[in-house]
This record gives C-alpha cells, structure tokens and sequence, in this order.
C-alpha cells in the first residue's frame, strides 16, 4: 500500500511541500468537509463523504513523505496524533449536529466522538508508562472507514437506521478496545505488584535470618576472620599457645 504514496509523495517533495503542511492541510480539509456538507443533509452526506475520504488519505501520504525525505520528527508525529483527533471530532461531532432530531443516531455519533478520542489516549498513557498496549478489536482507521462509508451510503438513499446501528457497532468496538488497552495495564500491573511482593518477602526474611546473609561467616570460619585467618590451639606446657596453620 505504501507503494501507491509514492509518486505523489516524490512530486509534492520535489514541488518543495513539507510533510507537516500536508498533515495540517488533509486536517483543515476534513474539518471543512464535515462541518459544511455533512449538515446539509441529504445528498449532501454522500458527497462530503467523498470531499473528506480525499483529505483522509494524505494521513498516509504525509507519513511517506517524512520517511522518503528523512524528515520523521517528533514534532511530526506529535502534530499527527493531535490533529487526528481534531479531524475525529469534527467528523462525528457534524453527524451529531445533522442528526440532533434523532436521539438514536446523534448519541451513537456522540459516544463514537466520546468513546474514540479515549482509544489513543489509553495506548498513549500506558506506553508513557512502559507497557505495550498496542492491541484492540477496532483501531482509528477502521472506524474512521467504516463510519464514513455508512454515512456515505445513507447519502445515496439507504434508510437511516444502517447508520444509527453502525454507530452504536463502532461505539462498542471501541469500548471493547479501551477495555482491551486497560487489560494490559492491569496485567502489567500485577506483574510490578508480585514483583514487589517477592522483594519484600525476602527482605524480611534477610532480616530475621542476618547470619544466612551472603558473605557471612560461620563457625570456625568466623573465628579464622578474626584471629586473622588462624585456629588457636591449646596452651603448651610451657603455657604458651601453640599456632596450628
């Protein structure tokens, strides 16, 4: 898939566009799309559905441009992340607003908008933590594909309850997903807890037992360290203690 980004990716290079303009223009246009079309009703749907799929796909054109340019940065992906969320929004946010006069649809849009934006917050803060929780049932693009094409395919006339019962799917998608994310953590967790359970099991056992502690001497050998290695004998008949070594 990476391979179709190319030539478009080489062009824009060549043309002198940076990866984070195309990032922040793909955001502006989503943004425009949904707020604008989406509203309208209708038609409408079906057509600014095509207006922001187009703006979608420079999400994929921006991450090849930075890696053709050897231009990857933080800052890049920070804007990416961020701005992925702002697009979410406004896409879910604008289906809330044009369905405001059907509750079912609306509060499916909203729990989508609601629900979504914790699924990368759930990875970002676990990872920030040292845990892998790259896992889950519904990633961002999947919803993001699966709600525009509903939406699209509403537009061209197909009753609105696909729409409203594809929401409430990617809703709970979604959930599960956080679910999943929060799993890890708490097994992670438990793993950090027993962990510290055996540390402290067996830093009461060092001090109720200090002469078990490595390093420690015993018996004669203790004696030897204090006499400088040696073993005291008996006294001679001379009284004189004779030095065995």
């Amino acid at each position: 898939m990476a391979k179709i980004w190319q030539a478009p990716a080489k062009a824009l290079l060549r043309a002198g566009v940076h990866p984070n303009a195309v990032t922040i223009t793909g955001t502006i246009g989503v943004v425009l799309g949904a707020v604008v079309f989406f509203p309208k009703g209708g038609a409408w749907l079906f057509w600014g559905t095509l207006f922001i799929t187009f703006f979608v796909v420079t999400d994929m054109l921006d991450g090849t441009m930075a890696r053709l340019s050897g231009k990857t940065s933080r800052l890049g992906a920070f804007l990416d992340s961020t701005l992925d969320r702002i697009a979410d929004a406004a896409i879910f946010g604008a289906l809330v607003w044009t369905f405001r006069d059907d509750s079912a649809t609306a509060l499916g849009a909203l729990l989508c908008l609601t629900i979504g934006a914790v699924v990368p917050y759930a990875r970002a803060k676990a990872e920030s933590l040292g845990i892998d929780a790259a896992v889950g049932i519904a990633e961002r693009s999947d919803r993001l594909v699966i709600g525009l094409t509903a939406t699209g395919l509403v537009g061209l006339g197909l009753p609105q309850v696909v729409l409203t019962v594809v929401l409430w799917l990617l809703a709970a998608a979604a959930a599960v997903t956080v679910g999943q994310r929060t799993w890890r953590v708490v097994v992670a967790n438990r793993a950090d807890l027993d962990l510290a359970r055996d540390h402290h099991r067996d830093s009461e056992d060092f001090s109720h037992h200090p002469d078990d502690a490595p390093g420690r001497a015993h018996g004669d050998d203790a004696s030897a360290a204090e006499t400088g290695g040696t073993h005291v004998g008996e006294p001679d008949e001379g009284g004189q203690a004779s030095t065995a070594r």
